[in-house]
């Protein structure tokens, strides 16, 4: 079935297909959204920390949005000469090392309590000096303290409290497609009115907020964003990105939508995936033609 990927924008593409509600968050945020967080990466140089990685009660596995796109993203910064860390917990640092290879360090953040989830957080932070945080596909707590998926189930024992992390003023990015991630704080008022999205969402706010129909659209749109601004595709290919995509399923990996191990991203093909990354590498090679 064709899809309607279509759009003049990179914020047009990205929130396509919107299956949740998620573009009726648009109102609220720049309407370039992309391009603002995009420049503000080039504004604030130095070590990126990159955090990801969300938990699928159903699978007792992580889901194959979010690592893609975190992936994307950080292979793009280091592009331009970033230095790149990943940080996420124990259901996704073994495949995400395994994926990275010596390309970049993983770190696996203890799933504890709020004291000692804070203390960690603050080592981090001054172990990695990092200078700025993006955030892609994690999944947040609420005004209670909670951390809920997008069936309103509790997952806080299955989730690293790296929300935490951005409590010290450290600058940030966000990408959501769900009401539930850190950064969805941004909008947080505007969430429960939406039929398909929390009504306890995630109250972690980012300086800058990406919104997408898929959380790995949202990474490949900053991606997109990042390449027209200097004037190189930073995009991984389509054949890379499903090589990516198949070999997380392989390991485990599954489909949020579903919570079955196939090899979809929010139920959608790895064709359907691949042709909306299509559209954004012909948005930017025009763009820098």
């Amino acid at each position: 079935m064709a899809m309607n990927f279509a759009g003049e924008t990179i914020e047009d593409i990205i929130l396509s297909e919107d299956k949740r509600g998620v573009s009726e968050l648009r109102p609220f945020v720049p309407v370039d959204f992309c391009e603002q967080a995009a420049q503000y990466l080039l504004d604030h140089p130095g070590r990126v920390a990159i955090i990801t990685g969300f938990y699928i009660l159903t699978a007792g596995q992580h889901e194959t949005d979010g690592p893609p796109g975190a992936i994307a993203i950080g292979n793009a910064l280091q592009e331009l000469g970033r230095e790149v860390t990943y940080i996420t917990d124990y259901h996704s640092a073994p495949m995400m090392s395994e994926w990275l290879g010596d390309r970049a360090a993983v770190v696996d953040f203890p799933i504890a309590g709020d004291e000692a989830s804070r203390q960690a957080a603050k080592q981090l932070i001054d172990d990695l000096h990092t200078d700025l945080l993006v955030t892609i596909e994690r999944c947040g707590r609420n005004a209670g303290d909670v951390y809920l998926n997008m069936l309103s189930r509790d997952i806080t024992e299955y989730t690293a409290r790296l929300d935490y992390l951005f409590e010290f003023g450290i600058p940030s990015v966000g990408i959501g497609d769900g009401g539930n991630e850190i950064g969805m704080g941004n909008v947080a008022e505007h969430i429960p009115p939406v039929d398909r999205l929390p009504d306890e969402p995630a109250i972690t706010e980012v300086d800058r907020l990406v919104l997408a129909s898929v959380s790995n659209w949202g990474g490949y749109g900053l991606v997109a964003a990042l390449s027209r601004l200097v004037g190189r595709n930073l995009l991984p290919s389509v054949e890379e990105d499903t090589r990516l995509i198949t070999q997380m399923v392989n390991d485990g990996a599954v489909d949020g939508g579903s919570g079955i191990n196939r090899y979809y991203v929010d139920n959608f093909t790895l064709e359907e995936n691949g042709e909306l990354l299509g559209l954004l590498h012909e948005l930017v090679d025009r763009a820098i033609a």
